[in-house]
């Protein structure tokens, strides 16, 4: 077994670690942003488990995918802030903050 092999073989392990992790905030998470923070890091996770699936098979095609989800993620995140800032706009009208 090479260098290279052994390498990927532990980032696996520690990738697959963090996405159980973040499974468990989303799961337990105490406040909505404690979900969605978990949900942006998931996305991440699969994002660099693709990126290293691309590396270790040799076919970069992946890394297309990665990007796309990577976009995706990105908007997902952007729509939850406009969410949380025009509900924190309506609540400050509504004199409930």
């Amino acid at each position: 077994m090479d260098f290279l092999s052994l390498s990927i073989i532990i980032v696996y392990i520690f990738l697959s670690l963090s996405l159980l992790i973040s499974l468990i905030r989303v799961i337990i998470g105490p406040t909505l942003p404690d979900r969605v923070v978990a949900l942006d890091l998931i996305a991440f996770v699969v994002i660099s488990m693709i990126a290293t699936y691309a590396i270790s098979s040799g076919h970069p095609v992946y890394l297309d995918v990665a990007i796309v989800l990577a976009l995706v993620a990105f908007l997902g995140t952007i729509a939850f802030a406009r969410y949380v800032i025009l509900r924190a706009g309506k609540l400050r009208e509504d004199g409930h903050a």
